[in-house]
């Protein structure tokens, strides 16, 4: 039997998640193997270091370079507050003196007789990285950070935008078909991840961001409606860095989609529960996928073996999700694996696989597959 090798979507009820929780530069680690977590416990931190800033002494107090060290009141390596005087001139009898106070909170770096500046690094930035999601510390990165693993049941998106978020889910439609409407949001979702059915509309997903939602989960959203959230018309699909209150994960595509039933089976299941998501995507090299991380506690984690990936590829028979243009987010059964090449409206040579979508049997290139892992 005919395979082939391709990114897979999951919608798992039990798996170990493994999620690596790194510093962007080195750090201390502060918590140890076998450490249990919330989501917002802090597992490593470091302090960036601030900007930095040229200040032209020479030229404000009116004096050649190499008069700058003698008249520096704060010398190399000092400590200043911003307002605080730093060089002074030592006038004419005493009077009529020019000075330079700091601009900045920061400590003096360097002080140059021959350029007649100093430089000035702000004061060094805090960075924290938290666990994410509830788990145990599986493996400590020495200086950088941590490896969380939790047992959880585990549901990639399509598309997604925004980062990380975390908060109580609730379901507020009763079936798949359902439309999320604004009339289904209210104050007290502030800080929840919302599950919707179909579709979500650029209206209501406004009103969660005007309301605090941490997340929105639904079947469909309007491809043309992401220019005015994010202020650029999206290309490439690599997000996750946007400054947005609100996650929203797709799970089907774009348009009005009725969201998949073994996804809103699950997600239904687990209602009420507190969850992780994330909204990062990037569908080209090195794949990401937005994720919703439902936690389990032990007394729900079966006693059968947990899901293993599948790496052996799609094959027929294999449920696939289409991830390119013009049937996005539509999934199907590989009917078959044709060995040869075969010419696509761009005139390109691809091999491709033959799906059954609704009924019809598309002839996909096979780099525009992903498929779809299910317990």
């Amino acid at each position: 039997m005919a395979h082939a090798y391709t990114p897979g979507l999951k919608v798992l009820h039990h798996t170990k998640v493994n999620k690596n929780r790194r510093l962007p530069i080195r750090g201390s680690v502060t918590k140890k193997v076998g450490d249990s977590l919330e989501p917002n416990d802090i597992v490593a931190t470091t302090d960036l270091p601030g900007n930095v800033q040229m200040l032209k002494v020479a030229s404000l107090l009116n004096i050649g370079p190499a008069d700058v060290p003698d008249l520096m009141i704060a010398k190399e390596g000092a400590t200043v507050k911003k307002g605080q005087m730093i060089a002074q001139t030592e006038g004419l009898f005493g009077f009529f003196k020019s000075d330079v106070k700091s601009p900045i909170d920061g400590t003096i770096e360097s002080i140059s007789d021959v350029t007649g500046q100093i430089v000035m690094r702000e004061a060094p930035i805090p960075v924290e990285v938290d666990a994410y999601m509830r788990g145990t510390v599986k493996e400590i990165i020495p200086e950088e950070g941590v490896i969380v693993e939790s047992d959880a049941a585990f549901i990639q998106g399509i598309f997604g935008i925004g980062g990380e978020s975390r908060g109580d889910m609730i379901v507020l439609v009763n079936n798949r078909e359902a439309e999320l409407t604004s009339e289904l949001l209210d104050e007290s979702h502030k800080g929840k991840i919302v599950v919707g059915g179909s579709f979500i509309s650029l209206e209501t997903y406004k009103k969660a961001l005007s309301l605090g939602v941490a997340g929105v989960v639904v079947g469909g959203f309007n491809y043309f409606d992401l220019e005015e959230i994010l202020g650029y018309i999206l290309g490439v699909a690599i997000t996750g860095s946007e400054d947005l209150v609100t996650s929203l994960i797709v799970t089907e595509g774009f348009g009005n989609i009725k969201m998949g039933s073994r996804t809103f089976d699950l997600l239904n299941k687990q209602n009420g529960k507190f969850v992780s998501i994330n909204g990062a995507t990037q569908i080209r090299a090195g794949v990401i996928r937005p994720e919703i991380v439902i936690p389990l506690q032990e007394r729900e984690i079966p006693e059968t073996s947990v899901h293993k990936s599948d790496n052996s590829g799609i094959s027929e028979g294999s449920l696939v999700r289409i991830i390119r243009a013009p049937y996005f987010g539509k999934m199907g059964e590989v009917v078959s694996l044709p060995p040869e090449l075969q010419q696509m409206e761009s005139e390109t040579m691809v091999r491709v696989a033959e799906v059954k979508v609704d009924g019809d049997v598309l002839n996909i290139p096979r780099a525009n597959l992903e498929m779809v892992e299910i317990d």
